[in-house]
């Protein structure tokens, strides 16, 4: 059973401190590699799925999450305000508000519909201390959040679209979803209360899982305080479940913030909202990853995909322009020369690695690559050209394969 805890820090992707505070992780080198390229997987897949891509403070005025409802129904959850010349400012518990003003900021016709707005931003939690623990519960979150705003018949083809969106990210991370939940309003919970917006958005998110073939079950006392939401579960090894993806209908906000949208008819019409996110928290996706995979990434997570080791100082050269024509060609790249040890001490201290490159002698005059793969393969000493052309279309690809089979 991997920990993510343990590990991360004998990878040395993250660490805490004291002094910074608990629940507030800082990464290290190679795990913000980790992260910046799980941030650009997200926004590349957004971006080809229409998305626009925006930025907004993570400080609001209180009002605006009294508008939200935030204020009344999740206060508990935030930090306390600051006096900030004579009003009072809060760090954000959530995106959504910040995306329901921007919205609003310029008039909309139906012809922009769905207008589908996305942000990886930070928000923060005041998470009690006893549940803090690694990166999956803490107080500064980076959450990769997006809004659709949308008319009523579009809604159901907006969430299925985020499901596909789940499932193929799902895919290249090599995530395997513990059970779908349809997180329904439990008894004594603190939910906006308008009975017919909850029938009708449990209804639209159910007719979306049946259409949908996935197998799923309700919960009571799961939902968000403004609406009913499908939750992707995962497990660790030990069995525990955890929230990473959510796809959410709210009709509460659109009328708070009072958003419309001219329709055809010449008249305002109000626009339905929903809340979608592809990995939740960035912080709670690595964690699960690094359990998920025990440090062994897919080559194109991998903070570093090429190992390069010259079997002694003269093949030092050869192994250090490997290494730039590797750079040039976006991929990640070392050279652990002998002072790192024997060349097989080297190769098991690379083991998760997804490739290791032996440069000896005759690879040296040949410019050729004796390229071992992680999972135990050796090929045959390959073209240089042909070694970076292999890594960089399996890379691309983002799956899990290592080398195209001959």
């Amino acid at each position: 059973m991997h920990d993510h805890r343990r590990l991360g820090r004998e990878l040395e992707l993250f660490d805490t401190d004291p002094l910074i505070g608990a629940g507030l992780p800082y990464w290290l080198p190679d795990g913000a590699v980790l992260r910046h390229t799980l941030e650009e997987y997200i926004r590349d897949a957004e971006r080809l799925a229409g998305y626009r891509h925006v930025y907004s403070p993570v400080l609001g005025k209180r009002e605006l999450y009294e508008i939200s409802g935030h204020w009344s129904h999740y206060s508990d959850d935030m930090f306390p305000p600051m006096e900030l010349g004579g009003e009072q400012v809060v760090l954000r518990p959530s995106l959504c508000p910040h995306h329901a003003v921007i919205y609003r900021s310029r008039s909309h016709s139906y012809r922009e519909l769905p207008l589908r707005m996305a942000e990886l931003g930070g928000m923060y939690r005041s998470e009690l201390s006893g549940v803090l623990g690694g990166l999956t519960r803490v107080r500064a979150i980076q959450l990769n959040d997006a809004h659709i705003f949308c008319t009523m018949d579009q809604v159901a083809d907006e969430a299925r679209a985020a499901l596909e969106m789940i499932r193929r990210a799902y895919e290249a991370l090599g995530i395997r979803p513990a059970r779908f939940r349809l997180s329904l309003p439990g008894p004594g919970g603190k939910y906006v209360a308008a009975p017919e917006m909850w029938q009708r958005s449990a209804a639209l998110l159910t007719e979306v899982l049946d259409s949908s073939g996935l197998p799923y079950e309700a919960a009571a006392g799961e939902a968000a305080f403004y609406g009913p939401k499908i939750d992707v579960q995962v497990a660790d090894a030990a069995g525990r479940e955890s929230t990473l993806s959510t796809v959410q209908v709210d009709f509460h906000q659109p009328e708070r913030f009072d958003l419309h949208y001219i329709g055809a008819d010449g008249a305002k019409h109000r626009p339905v909202m929903v809340h979608r996110s592809i990995i939740g928290s960035v912080e709670r996706a690595v964690a699960h990853l690094v359990e998920q995979h025990g440090g062994a990434f897919p080559a194109w997570l991998s903070p570093v995909q090429l190992v390069i080791l010259p079997v002694s100082d003269a093949e030092l050269p050869n192994a250090e322009d490997l290494a730039r024509r590797c750079l040039a060609l976006g991929l990640r790249a070392e050279v652990r020369g002998r002072e790192r040890g024997s060349l097989g001490a080297r190769v098991r201290e690379a083991r998760l690695v997804p490739y290791q490159a032996v440069v000896g002698a005759a690879e040296a005059a040949d410019e050729r690559v004796a390229l071992r793969l992680r999972d135990g393969r050796r090929l045959d000493p390959l073209p240089v050209g042909e070694v970076l052309a292999g890594i960089g279309a399996q890379v691309a690809a983002h799956g899990s394969e290592l080398w195209e089979a001959a």
